[in-house]
């Protein structure tokens, strides 16, 4: 194939970054790799795989310690800024200027690329219809939900017309309505304009969709392939346990994921979908002396997934630790309760007489698009903003006149890491003991189990802020369970971290819950709602429904016979919705 027709090509590149501690990292290790003009391409892999650094490498704006990367005909090493005027980068957080319109943000990135006029009144109507912001020119990008910021960032990335398109992670942080609206943008693209993208993403479903598939571990590619090639390597592999002998999906989905000669396992509709680590006709599952029917299914390129990195991951791989709860669980105790609750702001409505219940040791899904509502019904479960009417108590005290005392028997984990990236782990865990109250010796054993459990000693004396990603995402589990509390609230807490990473969080979380601990959570991997017991779904601040994740499933239609995915279910219930809205409007 000829180098015009290749929009990447990499030979043995490698690059190495520096820590602050002096330790040096090997982020790319080797790679070599071709990708073909007018295709998409999906680079998928753990933390730390490269993923990243081989698209910043790609634009330009960091350069290879060796080997050869061309980018367009161009080399990147000896011809930088050329690479630059011909390419477009949407890295992770995307630079918009929240207090500028959306119009503003488009003429500014059109300013720098120097975008005359007149290709900007043939660019900018294209885009606004692509991307459907045209009736929002003149709203502040801050005041946009996440899924209209994506979108936005990528036209912002598209005014000059590039070559090749570079996404790192486009989509983390957007719900499903909003994900599937950026992936048609970028189909079009391809399709009609037979644009060059290579994108990076969490999402095994996203890749699947994509044309060719680069797996990447510690800096090298294990595997690539058209995705339906690399599905069929899990031939075989992939049973349904539907008969749990009394217990939860979850439950039996932590206990089977720990067993020898298993790959992955996933709740999946009130069932555990299994992965064995190779192909046979029929799976055996024993657990306490109890065999579990297993019916053989046809693979999904995230089967394929985890079976090659369960190869070369599987030492990381250990059944989840109790992590510290002292309490029991009690099906029928009601620990969360919600009545008509309301908040606005000035004369809008964010959440519109919201009622539900949450048990102990239950954990229960708060899922919803960007700007639902859900988000503020969370800081409001959290104590962290007063409501405007209705009533919420939490751990038996009313949030509305006992804030204080209801947010001590609480845990939180953000979103966003927002622990101190100048401290140590050690020091950010002695300062969340002391600010929670521990003292003496139970501040030091709590956070030296905590440590143990969560594999934190090796990177004791590193800043926080350098930590790998999903180390980062185990120090804030650690600060939020240093008390004990009772309930512990997860905001998007995987948001971002690749499946493995997902699957050992979830069987972390399944202890937690069965001791006893609460636990409330928001995510936009609908995968991980199949974790819950139960589900709310929110839009316009209003409940459209709630009820066991196969109870949700079987509010959605499908146009044959196979049974809705929860991504499915979420925008059927969600459209139906916004329909009836749109009905009534009219």
């Amino acid at each position: 194939m000829s180098a015009s027709e290749m929009a990447l090509v990499a030979k043995d590149v490698r690059k190495t970054f520096t820590r602050n501690t002096g330790e040096r990292i090997e982020a790319l290790a080797g790679i070599s790799l071709q990708v073909r003009s007018g295709t998409l391409t999906a680079l998928v892999g753990p933390d730390g795989a490269g993923k990243t650094t081989l698209l910043r490498l790609a634009s330009g704006l960091v350069l290879p310690d060796s080997g050869s990367l061309e980018v367009i005909g161009k080399d990147v090493a000896s011809h930088p800024q050329d690479v630059q005027n011909r390419i477009s980068y949407m890295p992770q957080r995307f630079g918009l200027y929240e207090d500028l319109s959306v119009q503003e943000n488009l003429d500014l990135y059109a300013d720098l690329h120097d975008v005359t006029r007149e290709r900007r009144q043939e660019v900018y109507p294209r885009l606004f219809e692509m991307t459907q912001l045209g009736r929002f020119k003149d709203r502040p990008a801050g005041k946009l939900s996440g899924g209209m910021k994506q979108k936005l960032g990528l036209a912002c990335t598209l005014v000059r017309s590039p070559k090749l398109l570079l996404l790192d992670e486009p989509t983390v942080g957007v719900d499903p309505l909003s994900r599937r609206e950026l992936w048609e943008i970028v189909f079009k693209l391809v399709r009609e304009e037979k644009l060059s993208v290579i994108v990076s993403t969490s999402y095994l479903d996203e890749a699947e969709r994509c044309e060719r598939a680069v797996l990447m571990h510690a800096g090298q590619v294990l595997d690539e392939g058209k995705p339906d090639e690399i599905t069929a390597r899990a031939e075989g592999c992939c049973f349904l346990v539907s008969d749990l002998n009394g217990a939860s999906a979850r439950s039996l989905q932590a206990r089977i994921f720990s067993l020898p000669g298993i790959a992955d396992a996933v709740p999946e509709a009130g069932r555990v979908r299994v992965v064995s680590k190779s192909a046979t006709q029929e799976l055996s599952v024993e657990l306490d002396g109890v065999r579990l029917q297993a019916e053989a299914v046809k693979p999904r390129f995230e089967d394929a997934f985890m079976i090659l990195f369960d190869r070369i991951m599987s030492d990381q791989r250990r059944a989840a630790d109790p992590l510290g709860s002292n309490q029991t669980s009690n099906g029928t105790e009601t620990v969360i309760e919600v009545r008509d609750l309301v908040r606005t702001f000035g004369d809008f409505t964010a959440v519109d007489h919201v009622s539900f219940d949450v048990r102990r040791g239950e954990v229960y899904g708060l899922l919803g698009p960007n700007g639902a509502g859900k988000s503020t019904t969370f800081k409001m479960l959290c104590g962290l903003l007063p409501a405007t009417g209705g009533t919420l108590k939490v751990a038996g005290a009313n949030l509305l006149t006992a804030g204080a005392k209801a947010r001590q028997k609480l845990g939180y984990v953000a979103q966003k890491f927002s622990l101190y990236g100048q401290l140590t782990i050690d020091e950010n865990l002695e300062f969340f003991a002391s600010a929670y109250g521990l003292r003496g010796n139970d501040k030091k054993d709590r956070i030296r189990t905590l440590k143990q459990q969560l594999e934190l000693d090796q990177f004791s004396g590193l800043p926080s802020g350098q930590l790998p990603g999903g180390f980062k995402q185990r120090l804030a589990l650690a600060a939020a369970l240093l008390h004990r509390p009772e309930i512990l609230f997860l905001d998007e807490a995987t948001s971002g971290a690749d499946p493995l990473a997902r699957r050992q969080f979830w069987g972390r979380i399944t202890a937690l819950s069965e001791s006893g601990v609460t636990i409330i959570v928001t995510t936009h991997f609908m995968e991980e709602a199949e974790y819950c017991d139960r589900i709310i779904i929110l839009d316009a601040g209003k409940n459209l429904a709630e009820g066991t994740p196969v109870d949700i499933r079987a509010l959605a239609e499908t146009n044959d016979d196979a049974a809705p995915t929860m991504d499915q279910a979420f925008i059927a219930i969600v459209e139906k919705e916004r329909g009836k809205r749109k009905e009534t409007a009219g």
